[in-house]
């Protein structure tokens, strides 16, 4: 290339790169450059502490949380890994002042940089305080703090479940309290009551504890106690969990809360449904004293005893007004004695004239019973017993007269017997199993069979001609001597077989 053209073009303005003597700058890729920029950003910012407000807070289906911290004028993406996010001491939310420890890095894929989180605390008790009174308000919003769902404590639990550390003070001024009060059975379910863990431990023992189902290896409580002792609302603060609030709202069993002393107050007081300012109070608001319920079953005892004798005394009272305006006895059976004396004095004359009239009847019936009336009535007895005597004439006679009605019916079933025309010398047309009767009804038939006294022999019906007149042929019977009658006379009537 020509000076003069070098002198007329300006060196930034050429159209390819070429390398110039003393350039000491080498051209560098994107990814080396970002490669660079990420090494000298994680080396200058290897840890850092940023304070902010919690933007955008997400966590992922992974575990791992992406928010942004932010103050008045600047904003810096961060994120916290699965391992790191699991052991927070709190449920981060957007509008949160925190302070987040970790290293800055970029990221080459958007140009961007970012803080790698490793541990991320609230900044300072305002903070703390205003996380606290936004889950609060949200837990309100649902309904978990109403009054209406508080539930009456059982008179005398005869099982407490407490939840609490199994190494503190709290168990032992619950158990020596109620040792003195009114000793029950203690079930202790062990839990952490601070630091990381804690909510989720405390949580799962009262869900535990609302889980167990009567007549089980252990015994149900009715009644659950979460307790713990006094301290910062940071010690506290496993109490003012989401899960831990919620677990007490759902329970089943009545639950008192007993964290911290009297002027420590947590979300698992309000969602509880007995708030007790100390553990000790709790065991006292648990069961009563059982010295004052044996002194009060004493003094009842009285009382009903004194009420019994009272009453009775009260119902004698009545009884002797009421016996002294009865009649007596006396009075009341008079009349009777009086119709009992009447009735005793009229027996023996009653029974005097009863025996009389039953001799003039005995009289009475002797004299009918004379030995002229027995004979004549005998007499007619033996001659009726004589008329009764079958004689031997009345029965040949009976049986002269049952023959001669057998032996009439006899010739008269033997003279309408339908085969004795045949024997002399007659035929009965059949059409199949139809008696002919007329011309018509042989012509209809067609083929006849005739029967004669020896058989039957078939015929064809060509014709004929119905005779004007049959013929009438008389047949007079033979006469028979006429029979004589029972009493031997003759008959007039003719026999019909003779």
């Amino acid at each position: 290339m020509s000076p003069e053209y070098e002198a007329g073009f300006d060196v930034s303005g050429r159209l390819l790169a070429e390398e110039r003597a003393g350039d000491n700058a080498p051209p560098l890729s994107v990814s080396e450059l970002s490669a660079l920029l990420k090494r000298t950003v994680e080396d200058r910012f290897g840890h850092v502490r940023i304070r902010g407000e919690i933007s955008g807070f997400k966590r992922a289906a992974s575990g791992h949380i992406y928010l942004a911290l932010k103050d008045d004028s600047a904003v810096i993406d961060g994120v916290m890994w699965k391992g790191g996010a699991a052991r927070l001491p709190f449920a981060p939310q957007d509008g949160v002042e925190v302070i987040a420890t970790g290293k800055l890095t970029t990221y080459p894929g958007r140009s961007k940089y970012q803080i790698v989180i490793d541990r991320m605390e609230l900044a300072g008790e305002g903070a703390l305080m205003a996380l606290l009174e936004k889950l609060k308000q949200k837990l309100a919003a649902e309904g978990l703090f109403e009054a209406t769902r508080k539930r009456r404590l059982p008179f005398m639990p005869r099982v407490i479940g407490v939840v609490t550390s199994p190494t503190g003070a709290v168990i032992r001024d619950i158990l020596h309290r109620l040792e003195d009060r009114c000793p029950t059975q203690v079930l202790l379910w062990p839990v952490l009551v601070q630091g990381q863990g804690a909510a989720e431990q405390v949580a799962r023992a009262v869900r535990g504890f609302s889980a167990m189902q009567p007549g089980g290896p252990l015994p149900r409580p009715d009644l659950v106690i979460v307790a713990r002792g006094g301290g910062s609302i940071e010690d506290l603060w496993s109490f003012n969990e989401e899960i831990v609030v919620r677990a007490v709202a759902e329970c089943s069993i009545p639950v008192i809360s007993a964290v911290g002393h009297e002027t420590d107050t947590t979300l698992c007081d309000y969602a509880a449904d007995m708030r007790a300012p100390t553990p000790t109070a709790a065991a006292e608001m648990a069961v009563p004293v059982r010295a004052e319920l044996l002194a009060m079953l004493t003094e009842q005892g009285l009382r009903i005893d004194r009420a019994v004798r009272r009453g009775a005394a009260q119902a004698r009272e009545r009884l002797d007004m009421q016996m002294r305006l009865m009649p007596t006895p006396d009075t009341l059976l008079a009349p009777q004695r009086q119709r009992l004396d009447q009735l005793s004095d009229g027996l023996a004359s009653g029974l005097r004239h009863r025996v009389a009239d039953a001799r003039a009847h005995l009289g009475q019936a002797g004299g009918a019973l004379r030995p002229a009336l027995l004979r004549q009535y005998v007499s007619r007895a033996a001659e009726r017993v004589a008329r009764l005597q079958l004689r031997p004439d009345y029965l040949a006679r009976v049986y002269q007269d049952r023959a001669t009605a057998f032996d009439r019916v006899s010739r008269l079933f033997t003279s309408v017997d339908p085969d004795l025309p045949l024997a002399r010398g007659f035929a009965r047309v059949m059409a199949g199993d139809r008696l002919v009767r007329s011309v018509a009804d042989a012509q209809a038939a067609g083929a006849v069979s005739l029967h004669f006294r020896d058989g039957a022999v078939g015929a064809t019906i060509e014709g004929g001609t119905p005779l004007e007149k049959p013929p009438v042929e008389a047949i007079s019977s033979p006469s028979r001597p006429p029979r004589k009658s029972r009493e031997g006379q003759e008959s007039g009537q003719q026999d019909l077989f003779s």
